[in-house]
């Protein structure tokens, strides 16, 4: 059913009014000394962690260096590299890192899917890619064609970026065309399609706006964020996606999650998925940074 300009204008207002007043007065979370820190140090703010997935997040994102760790954690993992340098003998390596410790899937550029998924053919882990990445400005059908090479080339997850110019002009039909076409396309062979909006990016009525013409385009899951803007995720923007999809679309927090600590909470709260840079070094016990966004 296609919600009219004047109809979403009244829905946005009344879901925004709804999780401010859930989460604090005038449009902000409760003030404590660790307002800003999005819920980067588990250790310190673990009651913001677990809001996190409280508040409706299915996937959290991992980037950082890790010591002590739950022996299953591999199975959580998406072991990702979307470096533009990123060669041949690096994407088998990761590859092998997953199969090797288990990971739910590697992440890869549409160019290495296909070499990703003959490396993986014998084993659990699924390959994932991204469409439109990482600023959303492409076309409608060539995200369309992409989708259809990287799902054809055995990509089983696919994470489209917005149409982030669209939405903020206000062209909520393309916004929602744009991610229909790819959904089509994901379902067809019975991939996922994973919407990146770009919270970062957007105001709080637009980041509704986009999770709500996710959920009209027939998307699997809303995500928050690329990794490769300003800011990641926000215990706020997951609370405002999860109301504006409602309980069956899935809702992804990407970033701001940095220690073996912050894990082992995520995952003790609910988290069903950390995407990770620094796989390996997470189930190692090694310490040191990591790279990227995903």
């Amino acid at each position: 059913m296609t919600t009219q300009p004047a109809d979403r204008d009244a829905l946005v207002e009344a879901i925004t009014r709804e999780v401010l007043a859930a989460l604090g007065s005038n449009g902000t979370a409760p003030a404590d000394p660790c307002d800003t820190c999005e819920a980067s140090c588990a250790s310190h703010c673990a009651g913001k962690v677990r809001t996190f997935t409280a508040e409706g997040a299915d996937r959290i994102e991992y980037h950082g260096p890790g010591n002590e760790v739950p022996r299953d954690l591999a199975r959580y993992i998406d072991h990702t590299l979307l470096k533009p340098d990123a060669s041949a003998a690096d994407i088998d390596k990761i590859c092998d890192e997953a199969a090797q410790h288990g990971f739910a899937s590697v992440g890869v550029n549409p160019t290495w899917v296909r070499r990703a998924a003959n490396r993986l053919r014998d084993t659990d882990v699924a390959v994932a890619s991204v469409i439109g990445f990482p600023f959303g400005a492409t076309p409608s059908d060539v995200k369309a064609y992409e989708t259809r090479r990287a799902v054809r080339d055995g990509a089983r997850e696919i994470d489209m970026v917005i149409n982030i110019g669209a939405l903020k002009s206000g062209d909520h039909d393309l916004v929602r065309s744009d991610i229909a076409r790819v959904s089509d396309a994901c379902h067809e062979s019975g991939a996922i399609n994973k919407v990146i909006i770009e919270a970062a990016l957007l105001s709080d009525a637009e980041k509704i706006i986009a999770s709500r013409l996710a959920r009209e385009a027939k998307a699997d899951m809303v995500k928050t964020s690329t990794g490769y803007a300003k800011g990641g995720a926000t215990i706020f923007d997951v609370a405002l996606m999860r109301e504006a999809v409602g309980p069956k679309l899935g809702v992804k927090a990407a970033g701001g999650i940095r220690t073996a600590e912050d894990v082992q909470e995520m995952i003790a709260a609910g988290a069903t998925r950390i995407g990770a840079s620094a796989g390996v070094k997470i189930v190692s016990g090694q310490t040191g940074g990591a790279s990227g966004g995903y």
